[in-house]
């Protein structure tokens, strides 16, 4: 029954996020420095776990192309594809949920802020998560050019015909339609466990590590649901 109470109140609360604004100029204003805060200084380690992240991609894909008769080319292809349609999108959404949510719901918990707050900050994390998954994808490949014809698995050349090679469109389309879910639950799962927090500092941590799995768990159970619905 709790459940279903605190799923009530969730989407009660969500409501209230999307009503108008008192004050356009200041919504506007808050929203660029919730980008700031919570997107932006999220580029460093976007970009550091990106590139090891497509450098050990490539390792692996070289390693299990053991045949000769498999072009090296593919090498690239695979690092491409599974940077866009899983990592800069899934696996990133679960880091940001544990650098980016714990730190809404910590703040906003210790603070008891108002629900148009809320909304400041989901707006921020959802205009920030697709340019953070750009940002990563780019990285990504970068990441596999250094390493892959560091360690001799493949050719510059080779790799750069690979991630070119029968490149889909839709497969970014796809990937960016996840980014603006999981930025949205990202946020808003937060928001929520911070702001219905009661008592005192141990509670906040406690509430953080509940938004954080919660958040964890709902990527997954979405990413499915869109995988499903959309390839």
């Amino acid at each position: 029954m709790n459940v279903f109470n605190q799923t009530g109140r969730y989407f009660a609360l969500l409501a209230k996020v999307f009503s108008k604004p008192e004050r356009h100029s200041l919504y506007v204003r808050q929203i660029f420095n919730e980008i700031d805060n919570l997107g932006v200084k999220s580029v460093g380690i976007v970009t550091v776990i990106s590139i090891f992240m497509g450098g050990i991609t490539t390792l692996q894909v070289a390693y299990n192309m053991s045949n000769p008769l498999l072009p090296t080319y593919l090498i690239g292809l695979g690092n491409r594809d599974t940077l866009i349609l899983e990592f800069s999108s899934t696996i990133l959404g679960l880091i940001m949920a544990g650098k980016i949510g714990s730190n809404i719901t910590s703040e906003i918990g210790s603070m008891k802020v108002t629900e148009q707050i809320d909304s400041l900050e989901i707006m921020g994390v959802v205009l920030m998560f697709p340019v953070l998954y750009v940002l990563s994808v780019f990285f990504g490949l970068i990441g596999g050019l250094i390493v892959g014809p560091a360690v001799g698995a493949v050719t510059a050349t080779d790799y750069l015909n690979g991630i070119q090679y029968m490149f889909n469109p839709y497969y970014v389309t796809y990937s960016l339609i996840k980014c603006l879910v999981f930025g949205f639950l990202i946020s808003s799962i937060s928001a929520f466990f911070g702001y219905t927090v009661e008592g005192g500092a141990f509670d906040v941590g406690t509430a953080s590590t509940r938004a954080v799995v919660n958040t964890n768990i709902q990527i997954l159970v979405w990413d499915l649901i869109l995988t499903q619905l959309l390839l």
